[in-house]
């Protein structure tokens, strides 16, 4: 049986590795423009998986959501200050699920999937800041 600790950086690390396949998945598809609603859906993945692992580094349950606010809500005990620094972010919410239906989604406009990437990546920075030290044991 794992140490507890050796047990929650797998996790984490698990939520990071997917995370970053849908931030990669959003950058190299921004190009196409048929691809908008992809791109800002998995930016939105992207910045929820992020969130995650965070949490889950910190131990903090987490419902089944794709609503960012509420992830930042429940991280603010724990980073209120990444927390808030974040909640820009929230933009994506809409995109994290409604947009994968057939006339019940948010319409993206021409902008929107730079707009996604840009979130995503600084979402992605600021979690990876707090996170690569532990991921990597330091």
């Amino acid at each position: 049986m794992r140490p507890p600790e050796e047990e929650i950086r797998r996790l984490v690390a698990e939520w990071i590795k997917k995370a970053d396949l849908d931030f990669s998945t959003s950058v190299r598809l921004m190009a196409e423009r048929e691809f908008r609603d992809i791109v800002v859906f998995h930016a939105q993945q992207a910045v929820e998986k992020y969130l995650k692992a965070l949490l889950t580094r910190h131990q903090t349950e987490f419902p089944k959501t794709h609503v960012i606010r509420r992830l930042l809500l429940l991280l603010q005990p724990v980073e209120p200050t990444l927390a808030d620094a974040l909640e820009d972010a929230n933009w994506l919410s809409p995109f994290g699920v409604d947009i994968r239906y057939p006339a019940d989604f948010p319409e993206t406009l021409p902008g929107d999937e730079a707009r996604a990437v840009e979130l995503a990546r600084r979402v992605k920075s600021a979690v990876m800041t707090v996170l690569d030290p532990y991921v990597s044991g330091a």
